[in-house]
């Protein structure tokens, strides 16, 4: 009804006003009724003699009996009224449900992760927000439509930014589940999560003998998944017509078969069916087969959120919330909090503590003092305090902020972590977006246009372009664990701007100190004459001494990160590919072939919309051969996923 309520009190303020008003006069003519009869009662239990001959008495009766007449009449035409505004209203009960389904469903999230609890006035919030995107609708049915996609849109955007990478697919998969029950029929989501295949194969006369009744072209591992499919869901496994080999066979050996299914069974088959069936006969692309069914029926280009930009995430914070953000071990953002301070406010309005022990007091005044003057405040690794948090959830009732005051918080997972706070705050998690695409745009956010145009020297754009790809491929190549690394190493934004600082400082013309003046080989000057800083720029280029790039990346900053003597011969390896004398060469002319995996040709410019535009062109979905890997290891690392979701 809430939600019914604020649909109304938005759309329809009027039909609002008037139920409003219809309830009140209701209530008001109910109680005039109440006091009629009440004098009613007290006339005649007043009057003395015979009731009869008592005049009074009798006109008295007679104008409480028209009063009441006329209040019963009253009362029905307001119920007529009442029942024709509860028609209007109804039109957006879908609305009401739609998001009441969302709700609960996000609430259900806890379960999976403690950290993931949310409340309903954030909630309530987005629904708000939702409700006033301007949308040009015919009539009510569209716009409660367009409504309804807007908010779900909204909903699973707010909540993919607070889970983990790993937790995103199964959040899209429970979410389709929950808002389009009637996408999946009996059993079919059972037979999914295996919940009801121990039981039906017990019951099967002989499982062996179902297996030996299949076709002949299904390999012997994928039998038991098929016979399960079998016995399970026998009207599907019947319009399959597994029999027909030459029907089944491009599809079983395609490299992309969840995209490519069988024409003739497509307009047969439900979408989940279709991932049924990948799931029987190719586990190593149900990974992808279920981010295709999540986006077709939720209507998006791709399952992850945009990358996390905290200026971006800064529009939508209040003074009254706080900014939980959940780490992975050794993950530190505190250093982009202090741009983004720097950018938004003075350096000085920022403060962060970090907590441990004998840091409680400290962290209290802080924060008083923060919230009087309107500065920001940072507590940093709440998780080693969780029984110190009840005492931090009564210093913000207490609180009586400034506008400009903002509380951030970092924290790793912890199931001790008090809900209270979860709930009440603004959370996002705090790792690598997924993909080489969005890593590199997220990088992008983070460089100004003035970092990548310095000096207008391309070439120093296009090994700053390089430099970026590098860090992307070392952080996506961790989805391949254990062959792409032999563990996962923790490649942070503190490593990229380290990285940005020595190319920097690599393409330093000016070479203003002695010690930039060493990363540069002694060449002849460039003669002087139109373009000659350019050809200058270009000539410098070729004889930079990429070995210390190579030592100081190798040694003491990816490289500090491993122990593994293999994981540091596969970052040699990229350290020659992607820093090298021929580089920028290779980069500018398009005869030649690029270092990149995927063919990318940077623009002749200095300016950062133009590598951006280069960025949106680049594929959603990555190739293992992106990273120097083969291409049947993404086999492994689908069906690993796979059975993390399932």
């Amino acid at each position: 009804m809430l939600l019914l309520a604020l649909t109304i009190q938005h759309e329809k303020p009027d039909l609002e006003n008037q139920k409003t008003k219809l309830l009140q006069q209701e209530e008001d003519k109910k109680i005039q009724l109440a006091k009629l009869e009440e004098s009613l009662l007290e006339t005649l239990a007043t009057s003395q003699g015979n009731i009869l001959e008592n005049k009074d008495l009798i006109e008295s009766l007679n104008q409480t009996k028209a009063s009441s007449a006329l209040i019963q009449e009253s009362l029905k035409e307001s119920y007529k009224l009442q029942i024709s505004l509860d028609q209007e209203r109804d039109a957006y009960l879908p609305l009401a449900e739609s998001a009441s389904k969302m709700y609960f469903i996000i609430s259900d999230l806890s379960k999976i992760n403690n950290m993931y609890r949310f409340s309903l006035a954030a909630f309530l919030r987005l629904f708000q927000r939702a409700l006033q995107n301007k949308q040009d609708s015919e009539n009510t049915e569209q716009r409660i439509q367009s409504l309804i996609n807007s908010l779900k849109h909204m909903v699973y955007e707010y909540i993919c930014r607070c889970l983990f990478k790993a937790d995103q697919l199964m959040f899209a998969l429970h979410f389709v589940r929950g808002m389009h029950p009637e996408l999946f029929q009996e059993n079919e989501w059972d037979t999914f999560t295996g919940v009801v295949v121990g039981d039906m194969l017990r019951k099967a006369d002989s499982q062996q003998r179902i297996r030996d009744q299949l076709p002949s072209w299904i390999d012997q591992e994928r039998g038991w998944a098929v016979a399960t499919l079998k016995i399970a869901l026998p009207s599907l496994y019947q319009t399959l017509c597994f029999e027909d080999v030459a029907l089944w066979h491009t599809y079983y050996h395609n490299s992309m078969c969840e995209q490519e299914f069988p024409s003739i069974l497509a307009k047969k088959v439900s979408l989940f069916q279709q991932v049924l069936v990948v799931q029987a006969l190719r586990p190593d692309r149900l990974q992808s087969a279920m981010t295709l069914f999540a986006c077709k029926t939720l209507g998006l280009k791709e399952l992850s959120p945009p990358p996390l930009n905290l200026k971006r995430l800064y529009k939508e914070t209040l003074e009254i919330e706080p900014i939980l953000i959940i780490i992975s071990p050794g993950a530190d953002p505190s250093q982009e909090l202090q741009e983004l301070a720097n950018a938004e406010r003075s350096g000085e309005c920022y403060h962060q503590v970090a907590m441990g022990q004998g840091q409680a007091d400290l962290a209290v005044q802080m924060l008083k003092e923060c919230a009087r003057n309107g500065d920001w405040l940072c507590l940093k690794n709440l998780h080693l305090v969780v029984s110190w948090l009840p005492v931090l959830e009564k210093e913000l009732n207490t609180l009586q902020p400034k506008d400009t005051f903002r509380l951030w918080l970092t924290a790793e997972v912890h199931p001790n972590f008090t809900p209270i706070l979860l709930q009440s705050s603004l959370k996002i998690t705090y790792e690598s977006p997924p993909g080489l695409k969005k890593n590199l745009m997220r990088t992008y956010e983070s460089w100004t246009s003035e970092q990548i145009s310095k000096k207008d020297n391309i070439h120093r754009a296009h090994a700053l372009f390089s430099f970026a790809w590098f860090h992307a491929a070392c952080q996506e190549r961790r989805n391949y664990i254990p062959q792409g690394w032999t563990k996962f190493y923790e490649f942070s934004l503190s490593d990229l701007r380290a990285g940005y600082s020595i190319i920097d400082r690599l393409f330093d013309a000016q070479a203003p100190d002695a010690q930039a003046q060493q990363l540069w080989l002694t060449v002849p000057a460039a003669p002087r004459h139109a373009g000659s800083s350019q050809t200058r720029a270009r000539t410098r280029t070729k004889d930079v001494q990429w070995e210390f790039v190579h030592g100081l990346l190798e040694n003491a900053i990816y490289g500090g990160r491993i122990d593994n003597y293999f994981d540091l011969r596969v970052l040699q390896s990229y350290l020659k590919q992607f820093f090298n004398s021929s580089i920028i060469d290779v980069l500018n002319q398009r005869n030649k072939k690029s270092i990149f995996p995927y063919s990318i040709y940077l623009p002749k410019s200095c300016s950062i919309l133009d590598y951006r535009a280069v960025i949106e062109k680049l594929p959603e979905d990555d190739k293992p051969s992106f990273f120097g890997l083969p291409a049947n290891i993404a086999r492994s690392s689908q069906r690993m996923i796979s059975s993390q979701v399932t």
